[in-house]
């Protein structure tokens, strides 16, 4: 009984609200009514413009105006600007956007899906109002609608003019060296120290009497480091033909093992000895990354190569291959642009092309025209960037900074 009682008393508290805390709060929202009605109505904006949204790809307008005079007067709480949007002077305008007071300007891009919600035709009249929402967001002052303007894209955008300048000077400056070295011009290329030793490293492994191992990475057929790593192994294939010296080639890749077969069969064609080549030199082993790791390094324990290349793309692997080559007694050559594993390199072998270097070795090694030029024109490139560079900080220090401003770039 006393339980019931307490759980009556409970529901009277809970749903009996006291006469005068209703009237209260009925006073209070009233006055707040009275409040926001009682707001001076704002001045609309003025002088709106209306322009194509340059260096882009169309579907896009610019809406500029003048705000109200009554933004910031702290007379109307002026809260922002409603931005609507139609292809009729008279017909309904949809809201596409809103920006806060103080604002003058707003764009309003759209897609290039006639299916998308969002889509703005280009070259047809559209039409544009600004209106004025105060703090009770319910009262929107009307502007004049605006119109018409059309939306068109561009073909070019003049805010990457510094892009196509530096594009057709290193065009211009390709096309030179390469028309250089086609003429048989000798065009001077730093010596890259593991390249130079290549030769000697193959004249070691043949008066040892042991074969040599190249590793081409974990790349793909596709990617760039295994590309020039393909050059390289032209140039050691062609050596080791003339010299009679074994070669064993493990891919991971079975379409790159079937481009180095053609590169070290055409290799020993070059030098003179098809005969000499054996198909079973360049092999697949697997796609798995440590099983391949295993595969190969168990060939050096057992045939103790007198020398090992590792050109391409590497990963963890890396420092398996290069320790175990270490202890295999062999001369040790590699490069790759992995920035990552430059360093296990560096420690474990005796030569490494760092980074970019492994592409110049095949421009060095095959000496092919386009490849030379290409090489040369990176040079200059770079070395211009670097003065450039070099004089845009002397100027900035000094507080010019309209020099800088002449590489700025667009989005």
């Amino acid at each position: 009984m006393k339980l019931q009682l307490l759980l009556l008393s409970l529901l009277i508290l809970m749903f009996c609200v006291p006469v005068g805390a209703q009237e209260d709060s009925a006073m209070v929202d009233s006055l707040a009514v009275d409040s926001l009605a009682a707001l001076p109505v704002p001045a609309p904006v003025t002088d709106i413009g209306l322009s194509d949204l340059p260096n882009d790809h169309g579907h896009a307008v610019v809406v500029e105006w003048t705000p109200s005079t009554d933004d910031g007067s702290g007379l109307a709480n002026v809260v922002g600007y409603q931005i609507n949007y139609g292809l009729s002077k008279d017909g309904p305008l949809d809201s596409v956007g809103f920006v806060p007071s103080a604002s003058g300007s707003y764009e309003h891009v759209g897609s290039k899906d006639e299916n998308d919600r969002t889509y703005i035709p280009d070259h047809t009249d559209l039409y544009y109002r600004v209106d004025v929402k105060t703090v009770d967001g319910r009262l929107l002052v009307s502007a004049e609608v605006a119109g018409p303007v059309q939306s068109s894209g561009q073909w070019y955008n003049t805010g990457r003019t510094a892009v196509l300048i530096a594009v057709a000077l290193f065009s211009f400056l390709t096309i030179f060296y390469v028309q250089q070295a086609k003429a048989g011009k000798e065009l001077y290329i730093r010596p890259i120290g593991g390249i130079e030793a290549v030769d000697d490293a193959i004249g070691r492994a043949t008066e040892m009497g042991r074969p040599i191992l190249y590793v081409l990475g974990l790349g793909t057929a596709a990617d760039v480091a295994t590309i020039a790593s393909f050059t390289i192994l032209g140039r050691v294939a062609k050596r080791v033909a003339e010299y009679q010296t074994p070669i064993m080639v493990p891919t991971y890749d079975p379409i790159v093992m079937t481009v180095a077969q053609e590169v070290v069969k055409s290799s020993y064609m070059d030098a003179g000895r098809p005969d000499d080549y054996d198909e079973d030199s360049v092999h697949f082993v697997t796609q798995s990354q440590f099983a391949y790791v295993a595969a190969v390094n168990g060939m050096m324990l057992r045939e103790r190569p007198a020398t090992c290349v590792y050109m391409g793309k590497f990963f963890a692997e890396s420092l398996l291959l290069a320790e175990t080559g270490s202890v295999a007694g062999s001369i040790q050559i590699s490069g790759t642009d992995e920035i990552a594993q430059i360093p296990f390199f560096i420690v474990a072998c005796d030569y490494t092309l760092i980074g970019e270097e492994l592409y110049a070795a095949s421009a060095y090694l095959g000496r092919e025209p386009k490849l030379l030029g290409s090489l040369k024109a990176q040079d200059w490139g770079k070395g211009l960037f670097v003065v450039l560079s070099i004089i845009g900080i002397i100027l900035a220090n000094f507080g010019v900074e309209s020099f800088g401003a002449l590489f700025e770039v667009a989005d």
